[in-house]
Parts: structure tokens; sequence; C-alpha cells
């Protein structure tokens, strides 16, 4: 066998024993998201996610300039679109993040960090399987230029301000039931007579 060949067996039996293994698990864990990974699942993950990721799309170059203005539209785009799983500091420390399978992951830590913009992008534009992350993206890398900017406020989240994080709540989005709260309050305020409770029962 040629090496070439000899790439796409291994990469073929890599999956194949990882698909194997991973039903184990869930087997095992009777398919609950409760549980928290295993280290030979997340390894096995790990791998399975970098050999999906075509190489010449790790090695693109971040085709947007990096700039203040940049960081301010990437992070209301973040706020809006994807604090609700991550997080406005991008921990995921969220009710939502946290009940992922997979949990949602810290992109602040090295593990994230360490990805190339090309490896970062193509997560966005993408998503993962298996996983909660959704495929955002246009279909044409060149033209995704919303997601070359959100590779830059994650680049930025490590040291993100205090001052940022409050004016990123602004753009969060916000519940009908928050709304109608903040509605009563508002009449409440102008001295009108507040709405009687409501009768349906919220999680």
């Amino acid at each position: 066998m040629t090496k070439g060949v000899w790439v796409v067996f291994a990469t073929a039996m890599l999956v194949v024993i990882g698909n194997v293994v991973l039903l184990w698990f869930l087997l095992q864990s009777h398919f609950s998201a409760k549980e928290e990974p295993m280290e030979l699942e997340v390894m096995i993950a790990r791998q399975l996610r970098h050999l999906a990721i075509p190489n010449d799309q790790r090695q693109m170059a971040n085709p947007v300039p990096a700039s203040d203005e940049v960081l301010a539209e990437a992070r209301v785009h973040f706020a809006d679109h994807c604090a609700i799983c991550h997080g406005n500091d991008g921990r995921g420390v969220t009710q939502i993040g946290q009940n992922f399978y997979p949990r949602t992951p810290d992109l602040t830590q090295p593990e994230t960090q360490s990805f190339s913009d090309g490896e970062l992008f193509y997560m966005i534009q993408n998503g993962i399987r298996f996983t909660g992350m959704p495929a955002w993206g246009k279909d044409r890398p060149e033209a995704d230029l919303d997601s070359w900017k959100l590779v830059h406020f994650i680049r930025h989240l490590p040291r993100i301000a205090g001052q940022e994080l409050e004016e990123m709540e602004r753009y969060n989005p916000v519940s009908p039931m928050a709304l109608e709260e903040q509605e009563q309050i508002d009449r409440f305020l102008q001295g009108e007579e507040p709405d009687p409770p409501s009768s349906a029962h919220h999680h």
C-alpha cells in the first residue's frame, strides 16, 4: 500500500473504533446527558473533530483585520446569538450551556485558544455534530465575514473587560416572560394597577 492509502485506512479504522467506543459509553450511561464525558471519550471526540476539519480550512488566515470596530460588532453579535449558551464572558456557565452533553466549553481556556483561526471559523460556520453547537455560517467562507469577526472576539475573551460585559447585557435576548414582568414593573411605576398573576406554570 502507498502512504496515502495507509493514511486513509488508518483514519477510517480510527473513526470505526471511535464510534464503537462512543456507542459503548452511551449504552453504559443509558444515553444520559447528566454524566460527564469520560477522558477516553473526550480524547476520541477531539481526535475525530480534528480529522473532520480539512487541512486547507485549518490553515486559513482570518481575512478580516482586527480593529476596535470589528470587536465592537462581534461583541454585539456574540451577545445576541452566542451568549445564551456560552455566556457573555465565554466561560459557558449558563443554564443551557451546563446542561449540554458535552458541557459548553470555556472559550477562554487554552484548549480553545490553541485552535487556529481557520479551525475556530470552521466550527462556527459548520457546527459540531453530536453537541449543541449549530452551524451558523454562510456557504462561502470568504463571504462569511461575521463569523471571521467572531474569531477575533473569541481571541479577545480571555482579557474581556467588565465594562464590555455590562454593555453586552443590553443585547442579550429577553424571554417573553421577562418582557411581561418588565411591562408590569413599568406600569406599576406609572401608577397603574398591576395585572393579576398569570395562572400559567413556568419552568
